[in-house]
This record gives structure tokens, sequence and C-alpha cells, in this order.
């Protein structure tokens, strides 16, 4: 006699299961049914029946990808596995929510710069901040718009910051670079984008580092800004743009024949010094405190009225990118020269080991950073040539985008729902469309 095994078959549990959400119309269900599905279903399966049940109620509905939860976590396998490895009971009445995928539906086309794009800043809704290898920053209103060339750099632009991004029509902007200084700009963000972009001399120019500057944050009030550099140190500047104290005018000059000019020059009126290796990124998330990472291994926190380290995270990796986020903006993620992202809680006893890790690239992590009104997502970008998109829920990345050909070499989040990033094939490419929860 023939068994369901012989014919190639194993019988499959059949489960009852409910489908809930928090999200509006159309892709909610009214008062969802309890059905019967098979266990060994994926949350590829489970959108299929998802997009049934929504479409039945709507011809007009149009099919979504979706994300699954059991008892807050995703899952990222069958339903049998991921309730035998949680433990779960199938004989009762299982409550699955649904969430849209967090996925970008949409890439733009890319925009082109003359070599390396290293740095890219998203934090205003009204333009996309870009550092190049060529020496210039640019300023972009959307897909191959560019209104601003920023130029004075005599080396590769490394690191960009965007002040008071949602302020005024004027907004200060800061670049560092592998010539050693750091400088400031003022653009008009009302400047309509032209086959040919305005060039743009900062106004002040900042000098102090012995080496190149790979990292620059400001103040959350803007007032003042902190660099990290491969001198292992951290600077602080101010940003006012009328002369002060360690502020110099520099000299006026002659290019090609007609006088330019003159810029302020500033000097760092503060030197965080403790790590022992290149500081390879800073940021500024309180008044009163910046945090530093370094490829001596190290994440510090330091005070800033008295200039002294208060705590310092070992991770044993060196490490090239920080950020503050997350769950009560208090998340510390991190990566570096393996293909781990990394979270600190430092709200919790014993924060020297990760509470969690994140192992899905295959090579250094070059950028990591949080989605500012989600307290569980995140994104990373590494040399691998992948940007990744995380959620605290999962160890498994939500989605991985491959827009570029070469290393990726930072990526940021731009208007809350698209992601941008920046590579060794000189692209700046914009994923759209993500449904960030």
């Amino acid at each position: 006699m023939n068994t369901a095994e012989e014919n190639g078959k194993t019988s499959t549990r059949i489960i009852q299961v409910r489908f809930i959400t928090n999200l509006p119309e159309p892709f909610k269900l009214s008062n969802p049914p309890t059905i019967s599905i098979p266990s060994d279903l994926t949350r590829f399966g489970l959108s299929s029946i998802v997009n049934g049940l929504l479409k039945s109620n709507d011809e007009d509905y149009e099919t979504e990808a979706f994300d699954f939860l059991i008892d807050g976590e995703f899952v990222r396998m069958s339903l049998e596995q991921f309730l035998l490895a949680k433990g779960i009971s199938a004989e009762r009445i299982l409550e699955i929510e649904y969430t849209r995928a967090v996925a970008p539906r949409k890439e733009e086309d890319p925009s082109l710069h003359d070599d390396w794009v290293s740095a890219v800043d998203g934090s205003s809704s009204r333009f996309i901040l870009t550092g190049c290898y060529d020496g210039f920053g640019r300023v972009w209103k959307g897909p191959g718009l560019c209104t601003h060339i920023l130029e004075g750099h005599s080396d590769g632009v490394t690191a960009v910051s965007v002040f008071n991004p949602e302020g005024v029509e004027t907004v200060t902007l800061a670049t560092a670079s592998k010539d050693r200084t750091l400088r400031l700009w003022k653009i008009n963000t009302e400047e309509e984008a032209t086959d040919h972009p305005l060039r743009v001399r900062a106004y002040k120019i900042l000098r102090g580092h012995k080496s190149s500057v790979q990292s620059v944050a400001a103040q959350t009030n803007g007032e003042m800004v902190c660099s990290g550099s491969w001198d292992c140190t951290i600077n602080l500047w101010r940003i006012n743009d009328t002369n002060a104290e360690n502020d110099f005018v520099s000299k006026k000059r002659k290019v090609e024949g007609q006088v330019e000019d003159s810029q302020l020059e500033g000097e760092a009126f503060t030197t965080l010094v403790g790590h022992t290796q290149y500081v390879s990124s800073v940021i500024w998330p309180q008044r009163g405190s910046i945090y530093s990472a370094s490829w001596d291994h190290s994440i510090r926190k330091w005070d800033v009225e008295k200039g002294k380290n208060v705590s310092d995270i070992f991770c044993g990796k060196a490490l090239n990118c920080l950020d503050i986020g997350g769950d009560g903006s208090a998340l510390i993620a991190a990566g570096g020269s393996d293909n781990v992202v990394r979270i600190w809680d430092p709200r919790k006893p014993g924060t020297s080991a990760p509470v969690l890790q994140f192992a899905s690239h295959t090579s250094w992590v070059s950028s990591c950073k949080w989605h500012d009104n989600s307290p569980f997502h995140l994104l990373s970008a590494s040399y691998d040539g992948k940007v990744m998109l995380w959620d605290l829920r999962t160890a498994w990345s939500l989605s991985v985008i491959e827009s570029h050909s070469d290393k990726v070499l930072c990526a940021d989040w731009w208007k809350g729902d698209s992601v941008i990033s920046g590579g060794a094939d000189s692209k700046l490419c914009i994923s759209s469309n993500i449904p960030v929860q």
C-alpha cells in the first residue's frame, strides 16, 4: 500500500489563525475571521492569504508585501518551525499580526559624482548633502538635481553634517576633509536646480587637526561642532559667522586675477584626548555629551563641559561607525572591521556586552543609522556593496538593498521613507517608498 511518504509527500499540520493589524485602511481587515491554514507556510504564503482576504473585500485593492509577528517577534521561518522554536502551542487560535514589509518599492535614478561618494546627510527633508573624494560637497534637491557645489577643500571630503535641517531658508552645513580642515557653509535652500549649480565658498575654515578629519557632528542647538580625526583626537569648534575668540580673518587672495573675499578661520577651543587610534566617528546626541568610536576598539562617552571621558565600551574590533537612537533614543549601534552590527543598551547593567548583534554582512560595516521615528529600525551599509534594513525584533535583515556595484561607504535615512547611500561606484542612490511603522 502506498503511503504519503512513498508518494514524496508528508502530512502537514493544519492550524487555526486570526490575522490582526494596526495598519489603516485599505490594509485592515474588518472583523478578521478565524481560518485554517497549513503550518508549513512562510511569510510569503501568509502574504498571499492576507492579500486574498483584503482583495475579497475591495476589488481595487493592490497587492502588498507583508511581514508577520507572533507574540511581538517576526516570523522568519515556517510557522511550524517558529512555533517549535518558541514553544508556542498550535492547539490554540494563533493571532498573527501583519505589517507592511519594510523594503523599498522604488529605486530612483542614481546621481552621478566624479569620484567616490564618501559621505551623505539626509536629515533635511528639503535636500541631500553629499561629500565626494573629488574634494567637493554637493546639495541635491532630488535624484540628479544638484543645486549647490561646495568648493574649497584641497583633498577628498570624508564627512558632512547639516545644522538646523528643518529651520529657516538659510541652512548651515559642515564638511570635513582629508586636507585636515573642516569648512562651514551657508546655503539658501530655496535656490532652484539648474544645469549649472551655484558654486559656494565656505564662510569659515576650521584648522587644527594634524591628520585627516573623518567625522563631524553638530551640537543639538547648532552652536558648536565636534570633529574626529586620524590624529586620534576630537576637537570642539564654534560655528558662529562673526569674529570671536579663537577666530581670525584670513588674508584676501587673488584667484584668476580677481580678489576673493576674506574668510574667517577658527581654531578649536577644546581638544578631547584619550583614544589611542584613529577616531572614525563622532555624534553629539545631547547638549552635554559626545560619543566617539575608534579603531582602538572603543566607544567613549565624553562630558563636554569637563572635557573628560566618562565611560567606555570595548568591543574587540576596530570601529568605523556609530549612532545613538532606537528605544528611548538610548541604544548605541556600531559597526567596524568585521561583518557585525552591534547594539548596546547603556541603561542596563553590564553594558560591555552587546544586547543584539546583526551578522548578515560579509565585509566591513561602513555606516549605521537609526530611524528618527521608530524605536526598532536601523540601517547598515558595508563594503560588501549592500545596505541592509533591520528591526530589533528579529535577527534577520528586513531588506537588502543592492543598488551599488562597489563598496557602500555611507548611508542615511531621508524623509522618513527613503534610504540614501553613496559608494565607490561614484553614485548617490535613493531607495524610496519604504513603509517604516
